[in-house]
């Protein structure tokens, strides 16, 4: 008998009331319109921007005539992943390559890599702390699209300074026809372990970006 696999949880839950979201992002409801009780079924309805919770970036969203969401290859959002630990980091502090991530040998082409700084524990907190996170230089950019590196996930909102006004992490991956992922959680259940993720997307035809349930499991 084939053992079941135990799945880990990268997505956070979309709860109004518990979320993180940047003050010039959409606000996120989830409203009831038909009961049990009065209607004989459920029925809610849901408002949100594309790039709300644990979501991808797909090349479109900072690039003229970038792939949207309905054209990503699903192929290259599930795969062998590479956890990089970064919790050391500190607030508004810039990851480096040569500093941070000498791992080279390591990013094989199609590998997924996940940096993992444990920012997700300010997701939904009082204050400002989640939305000023390590962020990424955009030198790692262009390593990583160099290698053949086409998705980069973080458990940060954005690679980039969140409120700088400036986007060239994501001006150099997206335009190299890479995806982001942002606002990873669970991270540190991927450590000791040889972890596959699956970072798919709803299929938004046209979309900028969508909310992705993220998983994660031991290949081991």
């Amino acid at each position: 008998m084939n053992r079941k696999r135990e799945l880990i949880d990268l997505s956070h839950p979309l709860d109004p009331n518990r979320i993180s979201l940047w003050h010039t992002m959409p606000p996120f409801t989830c409203c009831s319109v038909a009961t049990i009780e009065k209607d004989t079924f459920s029925i809610h309805t849901i408002s949100m921007g594309t790039h709300t919770g644990t979501h991808i970036d797909a090349p479109c969203h900072f690039i003229p005539g970038g792939k949207s969401i309905d054209q990503t290859p699903l192929d290259v959002l599930h795969g062998p992943a590479l956890l990089i630990d970064l919790t050391h980091k500190q607030a508004q502090e810039c990851i480096s390559w040569e500093e941070d991530l000498p791992y080279a040998e390591q990013m094989h082409p199609g590998t997924i890599v996940v940096l993992h700084t444990g920012w997700s524990r300010y997701w939904a907190k009082e204050g400002n702390e989640y939305f000023e996170h390590p962020y990424v230089e955009p030198l790692v950019a262009r390593e990583l699209l160099a290698r053949e590196i086409a998705v980069l996930g973080l458990d940060v909102p954005n690679p980039d300074v969140t409120g700088s006004g400036g986007h060239p992490f994501h001006a150099i991956f997206l335009g190299g026809g890479g995806y982001i992922v942002e606002n990873l959680t669970n991270l540190e259940k991927l450590r000791g372990i040889h972890p596959v993720v699956s970072l798919l997307p709803i299929n938004i035809v046209g979309s900028d970006g969508a909310p992705v349930r993220g998983v994660a499991w031991d290949d081991s």
